[in-house]
C-alpha cells in the first residue's frame, strides 16, 4: 500500500488513475480546488485537501507520503486561444509545478517520487521520427511543455526521483478527442481533420494509466517517458480505422480553415502532429496492451 498525493484528479486521466489506485488498495490524498465537487466525482479517497498554488495550507499534507502524481493544468482545447488564455495555460502548469517542488524543500520526510504529466506537444510538428531524446519544437505548446518539464526537473536537486510523462492523444470513449469524433461518424459524417496527413500519436487510456503506475512502482524509471503507442498513425488512417470499426464511411474532411474559424490558433493542435515513438518506455520494459489502432478502437467501442 502506497500513500499518494494526486492533483488534477477530476480530469479524464485523473479519474482513471484515482480509480485504479483506490482499487489496488493505495491511500490517496487528493489536492483539489473544489473539495465538495471532487468528493462527488471520486468518493473513496482517504483525504481531500484544498489546493491552490497561491496558498500554502496544503504543504504539510505532503509529509510522509510515498509519491506525488501531478496532473493539474488548464484544458488546452477548452476555449479559443487569446493572449490571456495562453498565459493561463502556461501559468497553470509552471506555477502549479513550481509550488509543489518548492514545498518539497520544506519537508522533513519527502515523497520518494514526483510523477508529472507532460505532453508530446513538446516536439511540435515533425515528419521525422522523434523519441524522448529529440529536441523540442518552436511553437507555443512546445515552449509550454519545455517550461513545465524544467520546473518538474528541479525536484531532482532534492534527491527525489522524477518522471515526466509526455502524453499523446488519449483514446477514451467517454472523453477527449475520440468522444468528440464518434458522433459525426455515427451520423455518416465522419472524416479526417485538415489534410489527414498529420501524425496522430495515440494511446489507449488503459495503457496511459498503466504507464503512470509503472513509473510509480519501478524505482529504476526516471526522466522522460513518451506515453504513446509504438505504432503512431496518420490522421487519415486513424479515421479510416475508426470508420471500419464503427461500420461507417470516413470521407467527410473538415477543412483546416473551418477549424481555424472555430478554434483560432488552437486549431494547430489538431492540424499538426509528430511521429512520436516511446523508445525509453519500451526500453524500461513497459508492456503495452494496445499497440495497434484497430485493436484499441475495437476494445473501446465494442
Amino acid at each position: 500500500m502506497k500513500r499518494i498525493v494526486l492533483t488534477g484528479s477530476t480530469g479524464m486521466i485523473g479519474k482513471k488513475i484515482a480509480s485504479r489506485l483506490i482499487e489496488r488498495g493505495d491511500e490517496i490524498t487528493i489536492f483539489t480546488r473544489s473539495v465538495s465537487n471532487t468528493k462527488q466525482i471520486i468518493p473513496n479517497a482517504a483525504e481531500y485537501v484544498e489546493w491552490n498554488y497561491n496558498l500554502s495550507n496544503w504543504q504539510s499534507h505532503l509529509e510522509n507520503k510515498d509519491a506525488v502524481i501531478h496532473l493539474a493544468g488548464e484544458n488546452v482545447m477548452a476555449h479559443w486561444w487569446n493572449e490571456e488564455r495562453k498565459k493561463n495555460i502556461l501559468a497553470s502548469r509552471v506555477k502549479g509545478t513550481r509550488a509543489l517542488v518548492n514545498a518539497f524543500g520544506h519537508l522533513v520526510n519527502k515523497p520518494n517520487v514526483f510523477i508529472s504529466a507532460s505532453a508530446v506537444g513538446y516536439y511540435g510538428n515533425s515528419e521525422k521520427l522523434v523519441t524522448e531524446d529529440s529536441p523540442s519544437g518552436n511553437d507555443f505548446l512546445s515552449k509550454v511543455v519545455s517550461a513545465w518539464e524544467n520546473e518538474a526537473g528541479k525536484i531532482e536537486r532534492l534527491g527525489v526521483r522524477r518522471v515526466s510523462i509526455r502524453i499523446g492523444i488519449v483514446l477514451n470513449k467517454n472523453d477527449g478527442a475520440l468522444a468528440r469524433m464518434i458522433p459525426p461518424f455515427k451520423f455518416f459524417l465522419g472524416g479526417p481533420l485538415g489534410t489527414g496527413e498529420q501524425w496522430f500519436p495515440w494511446i489507449h487510456i488503459n495503457d496511459l494509466v498503466g504507464i503512470f503506475l509503472f513509473a510509480l512502482d519501478n524505482k529504476n524509471v526516471n526522466g522522460v517517458l513518451n506515453a504513446v503507442s509504438p505504432n503512431p498513425v496518420r490522421m487519415k488512417k486513424f479515421c479510416e480505422t475508426l470508420g471500419r470499426v464503427m461500420k461507417r464511411p470516413s470521407f467527410f474532411k473538415v477543412p483546416a480553415f473551418v477549424l481555424k474559424i472555430l478554434l483560432g490558433e488552437a486549431a494547430e493542435v489538431l492540424l499538426t502532429g509528430a511521429q512520436v515513438i516511446p523508445k525509453k518506455t519500451l526500453e524500461a520494459d513497459y508492456d503495452f496492451k494496445f499497440v495497434e489502432i484497430e485493436k484499441a478502437l475495437t476494445d473501446l467501442l465494442r
